[in-house]
C-alpha cells in the first residue's frame, strides 16, 4: 500500500556512462525479499538501471509501484520483453533479489542462462556464488561475459584483523542500525549522506552488504560473506581506507540486521569494527514480526536503544522511520509519540523532508566543519 511519496531520494544520481543494467526480481518487486532491486531503482552510481522484470506489475513504471513517484524505469513480465525494449542489448542483469535461502531457484537459473546467451555480465548478490557453479560458469565463458558474486570474499589470507586504527579516523563515525533486517537502514544513510553533502559536511558512505556495493558504494565489505575473525578488522580497514582517501567529516556506516535479532552477528560486528560516536536507529512501527521469523515480535526501539547503548560505548541520537503500511497521518502521530517518549528526533527519511534527517546529527553534533560537497556514496 503506497501512500507516501518520498522527500530524499530518486534514482536521478545514475551516471549515463555507467553499465547498463536490468534487474531480475520476479514476485518480489517492492517486497521485502526484493530489497536489491528496491534500492536499485531509488539509488545506482555504478549501473544505469533500464528496466525491472517482475510479472505481477509488468506494464507499470517502477517508482510508481515503489514509492507512488514516477521514475521512468519500467517493469517487464521477462527478459525477453526487458531487451526487446532497448535499442541495443543492455550490458548487464542484476539479480535484484535477497532470498533468506540464499540461492538460485530453477526458473531463475533460467533466466541467468538466458542473459548469458544474450551476451549479458550477471551480478549477483547471493550466498550461493554463480562463478563457482560449471553450468554457469561455462556459459559465461563461451560468450565472454563475466559474473560478479557481490558476496563473494577475497582469501581468508587477504582479510585483515581488526588492530584498533579506527580509533585514529577523525572524523566523525554514525552508523545506521535497525530493528530488524531489510527495514531500510541503507536508504535512510544513502539519504542522510546526500544531505549532509549537500550542506557542505564531506560524507563518506561505507557499504556493509550487497545492495550498497552494488548501489557503488567506494568503500565496504558485504559482511555476511566473511568469517567472523575477520569481520570487525574487514570493515575497519574500509572505514580507515576512506577516512585517508577522502578526508570526510562524517563516516556513515550501513547497518546489517539488528543487534536483538538471534539470526544475525553482523550489527555486533559493526559496532566493534566501526567503534561509531553515534547510532541512528531505523524501526517500522507497523511490523509485527520479524521478517521470516513470525514466531518472533519486533522488539520496541526503546528496547533496542537499550541493548544497542549498553552492548558499546556510544549513543543513540535518534530514530528513523519504515512507513511500511502507514498512512500520512500515522506517521505524523507516531513521530510525535515517539519522539515524546523517547527523548530523540524521530522522522522518516523517505517521507519526511531530508532536512529532518540532516537536522537530526546537527543537532546532536553543532560543530561539525562545513566544507565544499564532495559525496562519496
Amino acid at each position: 500500500m503506497k501512500q507516501i511519496k518520498p522527500a530524499g531520494i530518486t534514482s536521478g544520481s545514475q551516471i549515463i556512462s555507467s553499465p547498463t543494467a536490468v534487474v531480475y526480481c520476479e514476485g518480489n518487486f517492492a517486497q521485502i525479499d526484493g530489497k536489491t532491486a528496491n534500492g536499485l531503482v531509488r539509488h545506482s552510481q555504478a549501473y544505469r538501471i533500464l528496466s525491472v522484470i517482475d510479472t505481477a506489475y509488468s506494464g507499470q513504471d517502477s517508482g510508481s509501484v515503489l514509492d507512488d513517484a514516477i521514475n521512468h524505469i519500467p517493469i517487464f513480465e521477462d527478459l525477453k520483453a526487458a531487451v526487446a525494449h532497448e535499442a541495443i542489448i543492455p550490458d548487464t542483469l542484476i539479480y535484484g533479489m535477497a532470498p533468506s535461502t540464499g540461492r538460485l531457484s530453477k526458473a531463475d537459473r533460467g533466466v541467468v542462462l538466458q542473459a548469458i546467451k544474450l551476451g549479458m555480465n550477471i551480478v549477483s548478490g547471493l550466498h550461493e556464488y554463480l562463478s563457482d557453479d560449471s553450468e554457469i560458469a561455462n556459459a559465461a565463458s563461451e560468450r565472454n561475459v563475466s559474473i560478479r558474486d557481490i558476496r563473494k570474499p577475497k582469501p581468508s589470507k587477504d582479510m585483515r584483523l581488526f588492530d584498533g586504527s579506527v580509533a585514529g579516523v577523525e572524523a566523525l563515525r554514525i552508523a545506521v542500525l535497525g530493528t530488524d533486517c531489510a527495514i531500510g537502514k541503507r536508504t535512510t544513510a544513502t539519504v542522510l549522506a546526500r544531505a549532509l553533502n549537500a550542506k557542505g559536511i564531506k560524507t563518506v558512505l561505507v557499504g556493509t552488504g550487497q545492495t550498497g556495493l552494488m548501489q557503488g558504494a567506494k568503500y565496504g565489505v558485504a559482511m555476511d560473506a566473511v568469517p567472523p575473525q575477520f569481520c570487525c578488522g574487514e570493515l575497519e580497514g574500509a572505514i580507515v581506507a576512506a577516512s585517508e582517501a577522502e578526508q570526510p567529516d562524517v563516516v556513515l556506516i550501513e547497518g546489517q540486521g539488528a543487534l536483538s535479532h538471534p539470526a544475525f552477528c553482523t550489527s555486533a560486528f559493526i559496532l566493534r569494527g566501526s567503534q561509531p560516536d553515534a547510532v541512528i536507529l531505523q524501526h517500522a512501527p507497523k511490523r509485527a514480526h520479524r521478517c521470516d521469523f513470525p514466531q518472533m515480535p519486533m522488539p520496541t526501539p526503546s528496547s533496542e536503544i537499550a541493548l544497542i547503548e549498553a552492548f558499546a560505548d556510544t549513543k543513540v541520537i535518534g530514530v528513523t522511520l519504515n512507513h511500511e503500511h502507514m498512512s500520512e497521518a500515522e506517521i505524523t502521530d507516531t513521530i510525535a509519540a515517539q519522539s515524546h517518549k523517547l527523548g530523540l528526533p524521530v522522522t522518516d527519511a523517505l517521507a519526511r523532508p531530508a532536512a529532518h534527517l540532516l537536522g537530526m546529527v546537527v543537532a546532536a553534533y553543532p560543530d561539525l566543519s562545513q566544507g565544499p560537497s564532495m559525496a562519496a556514496i
